[in-house]
């Protein structure tokens, strides 16, 4: 049974109840911290709306198949609870963060029976980029693709990801692009635009890339509003081409990376593509924010 107590910022959701922070507890035999057995999501929230939250609930529908677990909640109960974490913050931009684990069982890698899911989630203020990142773009770096085989899974064991994503930190970089074999998979944490001709690519879906609910927000802008986009291999050479490359992500929206490897990207500063597409992203997030598109 779900406690429907007002919450605020303080509150967080753990397996039915909202609690402060400093309460919440979770036993140390839980599988996610035991093997990282777990998935997550996170959700904008803009003007008090959860942004795509069909998408997102989807997403994790499949994460959750992946990894043979039953959802805890149908679509109106993670509404509920999620809604009641956002309770007097009605016109605020936040971001959900959500996590299921397998639960606590005895430390055994074969999945344990008849075992309950841990199930928590907390919102917090959303943090966009600075101005200057958007104004200058922001720098990455390639690396090889350490990670497993089943990158489209929302996994809680991202320890590759931060290794990743230290490495481009120690060389003044934002985000680290990540080569399989050649070709582009993704960012460390987000997913990677190329820009040539006044043409979009994306690499296309499969099981090193996340399927970004941003990522597929941009194709979708991009086709609607006549501007090529493809969902095609991008080889690492085909980076040092390209006229402008984007991250995107939930929190990080759509940004421009103007330098890679220590050289710039095109002319090194944001381009006419990223104005163009960024400014069709804020008017379909406003009609969002005024109820006009779901």
């Amino acid at each position: 049974m779900l406690s429907h107590k007002s919450n605020s910022m303080s509150q967080v959701y753990l397996n039915g109840q909202f609690v402060p922070p400093g309460q919440a507890k979770v036993s140390v035999f839980d599988r996610g911290f035991i093997f990282g057995d777990g998935v997550y999501e996170v959700i904008p929230v803009f003007g008090g709306r959860m942004f795509r939250l069909p998408h997102h609930l989807s997403r994790l529908e499949a994460s959750l198949a992946a990894i043979r677990l039953r959802n805890p909640h149908s679509t109106k109960e993670w509404k509920s609870i999620l809604s009641q974490l956002l309770d007097g913050h009605a016109n605020a931009d936040q971001s959900i963060y959500l996590q299921i684990t397998r639960g606590v069982a005895p430390r055994d890698h074969a999945f344990p029976t008849n075992v309950t899911p841990t199930v928590f989630a907390y919102a917090q203020p959303l943090n966009y980029s600075p101005a200057a990142q958007l104004a200058e773009g922001v720098a990455a770096v390639t690396a090889e693709d350490i990670r497993w085989q089943r990158c489209d899974i929302k996994a809680i064991a991202l320890l590759a990801n931060a290794l990743l994503r230290q490495q481009a930190i120690e060389q003044q970089a934002a985000e680290a692009i990540l080569i399989r074999e050649g070709v582009v998979t993704e960012g460390a944490a987000s997913n990677i635009f190329f820009v040539k001709d006044d043409r979009l690519v994306t690499p296309p879906k499969g099981p090193f890339i996340l399927p970004g609910i941003t990522r597929d927000l941009v194709v979708e802008i991009a086709r609607a509003n006549g501007i090529i986009c493809d969902e095609q291999p991008i080889k690492t050479e085909m980076l040092r081409s390209a006229d402008e490359l984007w991250l995107t992500s939930s929190t990080k929206e759509i940004l421009p990376i103007t330098r890679l490897d220590g050289k710039p990207v095109g002319r090194g500063k944001p381009g006419a593509m990223h104005a163009k597409l960024f400014a069709l992203y804020k008017e379909y997030k406003q009609a969002f924010i005024r109820g006009e598109v779901d």
